[in-house]
């Protein structure tokens, strides 16, 4: 049982990652200059991860517009994955980002350099209102897609970013310590690690063909047992074509004195209606002996 996969899903994401591509650029521009002029490696690191938001932005866009394309060619699985690969690659350059931010946050910890703490400011509130609007735009489609969500997790570090960015800069104007802005540089660090590891720990599963969070191989399976003249499933594989479609394959064998055409569409109607599982590939046989047992099988 065999569903098409709904393409028309990868151009509803194009709209909103167009329009947070388009406020993330002209945020960058501004943070690169204020924060050269400042002095304020927060600010510069909140453009260096600004910087890979951006081409995060552009990779999801272009992931989207070619896994709007229908299966062709050798391509039988169709092109969905090519999200999954850019929210892999966009975990890959947070952890490089995050491990950048570190290492320059430690040398001015040791060496900290003068800090306008005025323009630190001024630049995190308009950061932190920039990235509330492109966040908003990506935030519903970053439940369905992860792609989208790789997007959305760059921009939700930057968002926590500029806020601990513009608490630095004010206590800085309060205290003087310039040390600050190497302190909340490495908090900026601390959110970029955790983002990439989502975005990778996600991204691995469907790639490993892990089966999906939620769907239990042993319930399945058994659940596929029970059915009415099932003697023994076994051979059965659960995983995701792409972040949305959960696929199955399984061998079935079913009493002699049964319609094992019957058979194998009630356990389809069965992974639609129970578990969600419209992608189906069933090998349904009569039972040739009794006793029929494999590796993994489970058995009425």
């Amino acid at each position: 049982m065999t569903h098409a996969h709904d393409h028309g899903h990868a151009h509803v994401e194009r709209r909103p990652l167009a329009i947070a591509l388009g406020l993330i650029l002209g945020l960058l521009v501004g943070e690169i200059v204020f924060g050269l002029i400042a002095g304020s490696l927060a600010l510069l690191a909140d453009a260096g991860h600004m910087l890979t938001d951006a081409a995060a932005l552009a990779m999801a866009l272009a992931a989207a517009s070619v896994a709007d394309r229908p299966p062709s060619g050798r391509w039988t699985f169709g092109f969905g994955r090519v999200g999954v690969l850019a929210a892999q690659i966009n975990g890959v350059t947070l952890a490089l980002v995050g491990a950048w931010i570190t290492f320059e946050a430690i040398q001015r910890l040791i060496d900290p350099p003068e800090v306008r703490g005025g323009i630190v400011l001024a630049v995190a509130l308009v950061g932190v209102a920039v990235n509330v609007a492109a966040t908003l735009v990506l935030a519903r489609g970053s439940r369905d897609s992860l792609n989208v969500q790789g997007a959305f997790l760059h921009l939700v570090t930057d968002l926590a970013a500029f806020a601990g960015t513009a608490l630095a800069g004010f206590l800085i104007l309060v205290t003087g310590v310039d040390r600050l802005d190497a302190v909340a540089s490495l908090l900026v660090a601390a959110l970029v690690f955790w983002a990439a590891w989502q975005l990778l720990r996600a991204s691995g599963r469907i790639f490993l063909d892990v089966s999906p969070e939620g769907i239990d191989p042993e319930t399945v399976g058994r659940a596929i047992a029970e059915q009415p003249g099932v003697v023994e499933a076994h051979d059965l594989h659960i995983w995701s074509l792409d972040d949305r479609v959960p696929a199955l394959s399984a061998h079935v064998t079913c009493a002699r004195d049964v319609d094992c055409h019957r058979v194998r569409m009630e356990i389809e109607r069965m992974l639609h209606d129970r578990f969600g599982l419209e992608h189906t590939t069933l090998q349904v046989d009569h039972a040739r002996r009794a006793g029929l047992v494999s590796l993994r099988s489970w058995r009425q």
